[in-house]
């Protein structure tokens, strides 16, 4: 299959140039059009000659991806609903962080804005860079596939199951797209792979959208801003601590402290049960002063109990973690739903007495269902209703 042009690395565009006779430099001017500027009209590369691009347009450079609808929550969250070149559609969602500076922390996207000072406080809120010239920050939670595999019962994109895997431009674009709805000084500061899908699943595009986005010639995002979130897919964490030296920051799906009742929620348990994650946890390259983020879906009656959140924090200890607490959010395919806020906050009480730092997620975007769990395949039947886990 012929790689998207937005999907090509700088060697890859340096090496297809170098067959044309074009001189190096062109890559970067390329490269620095799409990435850096978001620019993906060849007519636009007013520094490139006119056969240059007009055989750019020839490869096919364009939108990989369009803004078919923006979907504003009263929290000024927005779900962006991109639909790709082959009429498919997925979601991208722009979170603004609050006024406290809270809302990336609770996202597990800003933990390189704030120091590792062992705080257990459950209003503990990073750090944030706040220079003169600095815009308002803002966190992007993007797609990696259509759909998703991992069937867990709590999440809208896995009930209705999986159509296909996003490519890397596919997922670069969402980014790209993103940025044209910013309001004001907005600035996207935080990108969470935490959309529709499983981002280890699509291990090789998800990577390369990686690549392209900490590239210094293009987005230059640093990898520390960057959080992946996966349910567990052993193989696959390893294999991202190693190509990116433990720097993309890891977020892990638990949602239960014993393998019966996280088979029950999460089906992937089978594959790799809580014993094989946490040895996989337990050997990711995390640099110091680091910690992965531990999301927890509370799911009334199913894995909310006082006895529940003491499991936890016996399986966590000593594993350098941070906890988000996830009351779950109302999807169609399901009735269940979040215990009562006193019961969250006393699961929250015990893991903060244990000495973990334990953040309780606010709901952000649910009135247009672009919270957590929430992101759907629109006209998508769900497999089976899971009311009876």
């Amino acid at each position: 299959m012929t790689m998207h042009p937005v999907g090509r690395l700088p060697e890859e565009w340096k090496e297809i140039l170098a067959t044309r006779g074009e001189r190096p430099f062109r890559t970067q001017q390329i490269f620095k059009w799409i990435h850096a500027r978001g620019v993906l009209d060849p007519d636009l590369m007013t520094d490139l000659g006119e056969p240059l691009r007009q055989w750019l347009a020839e490869e096919g450079l364009g939108d990989a991806a369009h803004i078919s609808n923006v979907h504003r929550s009263s929290d000024s969250t927005r779900k962006v609903l991109v639909k790709l070149a082959d009429g498919v559609s997925i979601e991208t969602v722009i979170i603004p962080a609050n006024k406290t500076n809270e809302g990336d922390a609770d996202l597990g996207a800003a933990d390189v804005d704030a120091e590792d000072d062992g705080s257990t406080e459950s209003d503990a809120a990073p750090r944030v860079d706040v220079s003169p010239g600095s815009g308002d920050r803002v966190t992007q939670c993007i797609s990696t596939q259509v759909g998703c595999a991992m069937g867990c019962v709590f999440c809208a994109s896995g009930v209705a199951g999986l159509k296909r895997n996003l490519g890397a431009h596919e997922i670069v674009a969402q980014v790209l797209l993103g940025k044209r709805v910013l309001e004001g000084r907005e600035e996207v500061r935080n990108i969470v792979l935490m959309g529709m899908g499983e981002p280890l699943h699509n291990y090789e595009a998800t990577s390369r959208a990686l690549r392209l986005m900490t590239h210094p010639l293009g987005m230059n995002m640093s990898p520390r801003r960057i959080t992946v979130s996966t349910s567990g897919l052993v193989p696959e964490i390893a294999r991202l601590g190693e190509d990116f030296a433990g720097q993309i920051g890891l977020a892990v799906s638990l949602h239960a402290a014993d393998d019966e009742t996280r088979t029950r929620l999460m089906p992937i348990n089978r594959k790799y049960p809580l014993a094989e994650l946490m040895a996989g946890l337990r050997r990711y390259p995390l640099p110091k002063r680091r910690r992965i983020f531990i999301e927890y879906t509370l799911v009334a009656g199913k894995n909310d109990d006082l006895d529940e959140a003491r499991k936890v924090a016996r399986l966590l200890r000593d594993l350098p973690v941070k906890i988000n607490l996830i009351p779950m959010n109302s999807i169609e395919a399901s009735s269940l739903g979040a215990p009562d806020m006193d019961r969250v906050y006393a699961f929250q009480q015990v893991l903060i007495d244990q000495g973990y730092t334990c953040f309780v997620r606010k709901r952000r975007g649910d009135d247009v269902a672009a919270a957590c769990g929430q992101l759907a395949l629109l006209g998508a039947k769900p497999k089976v209703r899971v009311d009876r886990t």
